[in-house]
């Protein structure tokens, strides 16, 4: 049986992309994949992120989906997510899907149910188990996940000293408050629509 975990990085942040990222495996390599030590990424420092990823590859296969911050100012960022996440479906063709609930629980139906909508057009139908905190629950997801962190992360680190792109980060705020005080165009990295940038321009005014 293959099973598919799915899961995200960056949903939060005001700068690069959201990195959608999905690991399929046979269900005979659940016991290795969960010996490896893959769980939710966030728990996990970056070199161990990196020394699990290295392990991934020996027990099922990694896909890595990125929205780029342009596309989410100009669409629903949970739309965009649900359409990785369908994408990732698409190309595995598993069996069962693990997914960490990018929603709250009382919205998980209506996401399913959307999923479940969208699949049927395609002639696919799948088992899913839809929950919180799957990324730390089924190894599965927790390799979706750092496999989406570790991409996310090396995304962010590119763009140089801008801290962690998560807007409550003083060094994100600080780059970001340099551009609107300055007046130059925010960079292409920066998710314009954002209601942090329309703080930090009310801070430039008022601050």
């Amino acid at each position: 049986m293959k099973i598919l975990g799915l899961d995200e990085a960056g949903r939060g942040c005001v700068l690069g992309p959201l990195v959608v990222g999905a690991y399929c495996c046979e269900e005979a390599n659940l016991v290795a994949l969960t010996a490896s030590g893959a769980t939710d990424s966030k728990a996990l420092s970056a070199k161990k992120r990196e020394a699990i990823l290295k392990l991934l590859p020996a027990l099922g296969t990694s896909r890595i989906l990125s929205v780029t911050p342009a596309q989410i100012d100009a669409n629903n960022i949970n739309r965009l997510e649900e359409d990785c996440f369908l994408d990732h479906i698409r190309h595995f063709h598993p069996d069962v899907v693990y997914l960490d609930a990018p929603v709250h629980p009382r919205g998980i139906p209506k996401l399913k149910a959307r999923m479940v909508a969208a699949l049927a057009a395609d002639g696919l139908a799948v088992k899913w188990i839809i929950e919180p905190k799957a990324d730390a629950n089924y190894p599965v997801v927790g390799a979706a996940s750092i496999a989406a962190k570790v991409n996310r992360d090396a995304a962010i680190k590119a763009l140089g000293p801008v801290g962690s792109g998560y807007p409550s980060d003083p060094v994100t705020r600080k780059w970001l408050l340099g551009f609107l005080r300055s007046g130059e165009p925010l960079p292409d990295c920066v998710r314009k629509r954002w209601g942090t940038i329309n703080n930090l321009r009310q801070q430039t005014l008022f601050g």
